[in-house]
């Protein structure tokens, strides 16, 4: 068998391919960029011809960087960015540009499916509250405003299915992107018959549903040296990204849970069952791994919270960063160590671009609540990142109010790299926050294990605890924890009482 697998990471600002071997390192990676367009207000596009061609080319520089032949590559496989809507011809062919994930404009779609199908009920057979962000209002707007297109559509896809629909000529997708959907049932496996009929959406339009580790096609020849790789070369289906995600953070069996921190961030678990949140606080995608789920909830300012303190208020940290050739950061955490957690008493509520999960109010702003004379940018400093750290809390204990019990919580993202939030995380969490080896590959690292076991190139997916160790775990400290514990209430309180107020200041 051949020694290697090619994973691509179809993201929203590029392609990145990355080669992993039979032992699973990681041997090299390439990056292509491609553009979003914002034609309107609420409208987020991209081209699926880009993303081939930075397929084609990231594959192609890849493997000349490596050199590593085309013939050496067991299979090629994929995570991609979800939630989008892809028409494609029976050629495999875009019909039109693909309406991707941040595309907000099916707003009357959404109110169209909520005449048609109970709120509760949606949550309920899908995992995911009523929203436009999702692929079934994206297809439907296509059929509302271009019905010419619509009616010429072989198949609704995802990212990633539509270059396997081009690489192999089959139209398949797998269940956590067929879940990013709100079309499939989570519980039975298979496309809703009951969203289905009430949408009056034709079923053969949708593709096949396999599992994230099936060989689905073999590369064809006359996509073979566009690609760079032999005819014939296996392609597993992959998953999305945030599933990939979880498989890369070794978040695979029950009572595991991952945190990514980047500009946003989400805490996702493994579980076997999904889990259904009676506010609805959180949603739950199909895993890549099979038979499983993933409940998750995202909030949407973590990081993008943390680069504000950093632009607005660490001004003289980021010029005396840039003079020693550090990062502000560093600066930044030196700073917050010196202050006591609960940044005596101030508060900070993280909703600088309103809120998804807990708190799905659009209308949410932030705000420091607290200050008085003794505060000082340290205090704002460490504020920021427990407050950001007490928002995803509250997602945390909507899922242990379903019962979940959770050993640890593993981190990854650009923003986990930091001891101090790590710290902060593990005393506001009562968890041990375990920060992996590698923090940045964990999407690539979790398509490539589910195309190794694909092949049989991986034994199983314990492998991936061998790909991506825990580097360092930091455990709660107890006079933390119970300072935190403290202020969790008041921190929901405050949200509470300001959210008229977000109202009142939205309406200005």
């Amino acid at each position: 068998m051949p020694n290697h697998i090619i994973a691509h990471d179809l993201g929203t600002t590029g392609n990145k391919a990355t080669l992993y071997d039979r032992e699973g390192a990681l041997v090299g990676a390439s990056f292509c960029g491609y553009e979003t367009e914002y034609a309107h207000t609420g409208w987020a596009e991209q081209n699926p011809e880009d993303w081939w061609q930075a397929v084609c080319l990231s594959t192609r520089r890849l493997l000349s960087e490596t050199s590593v032949s085309g013939a050496d590559i067991a299979c090629i496989t994929f995570s991609g960015q979800m939630m989008g809507a892809v028409p494609l011809d029976r050629a495999g062919r875009p019909l039109r540009n693909a309406i991707i994930w941040a595309d907000q404009r099916a707003l009357e779609q959404e109110r169209w499916i909520g005449e048609r199908l109970d709120f509760a009920a949606v949550y309920r057979i899908t995992g995911h509250r009523l929203s436009a962000a999702y692929s079934l209002a994206k297809i439907l707007w296509i059929r509302d405003n271009q019905p010419d297109i619509y009616r010429a559509t072989h198949k609704f896809v995802q990212a990633k299915d539509a270059i396997v629909a081009r690489l192999t000529g089959a139209f398949v997708t797998d269940p956590s992107d067929a879940s990013s959907a709100l079309i499939y049932d989570l519980e039975r496996g298979e496309w809703s018959d009951v969203i289905i009929d009430a949408c009056e959406l034709p079923l053969e339009t949708l593709p096949r549903i396999r599992q994230s580790i099936d060989v689905v096609g073999e590369v064809r020849a006359d996509a073979a040296g566009e690609v760079g790789v032999a005819a014939g070369t296996p392609v597993v289906i992959g998953g999305g990204d945030g599933a990939c995600a979880a498989a890369g953070a070794g978040v695979i069996g029950e009572g595991s849970a991952y945190n990514y921190v980047g500009s946003s961030s989400w805490i996702a678990l493994s579980t076997p069952a999904p889990i259904y949140d009676p506010d609805y606080r959180t949603f739950t995608f199909g895993h890549v791994i099979p038979n499983m789920f993933m409940p998750t909830g995202t909030m949407q300012a973590a990081g993008a919270s943390y680069q504000w303190t950093r632009d607005q208020l660490a001004l003289f940290e980021k010029e005396t960063a840039e003079r020693l050739g550090i990062s502000p950061y560093e600066l930044i955490n030196l700073e917050v160590q010196q202050v006591a957690p609960g940044a005596e008493g101030l508060f900070f509520l993280p909703y600088l671009l309103g809120e998804r999960s807990p708190r799905w109010n659009p209308h949410a702003r932030g705000a420091f609540v607290g200050l008085t004379i003794r505060h000082t940018r340290a205090h704002m400093y460490r504020a920021v990142l427990e407050g950001v750290t007490m928002n995803l809390r509250v997602i945390l204990n909507a899922f242990r109010a379903q019962g979940t019990e959770i050993e640890a919580m593993r981190v990854i993202g650009g923003g986990a790299s930091g001891q101090v939030w790590n710290q902060i995380m593990a005393d506001i969490y009562g968890l041990p926050v375990q920060r992996l080896a590698i923090l940045e590959e964990a999407t690539s690292m979790g398509a490539a294990l589910v195309g190794g076991v694909g092949v049989g190139l991986y034994s199983g997916f314990d492998v991936i605890h061998l790909m991506n160790r825990v580097a360092a775990t930091m455990t709660p400290d107890p006079a933390a924890q119970t300072i935190y514990e403290r202020m969790l209430p008041i921190f929901e309180a405050l949200y509470q009482a300001l959210a008229p107020v977000y109202d009142d200041i939205a309406a200005l």
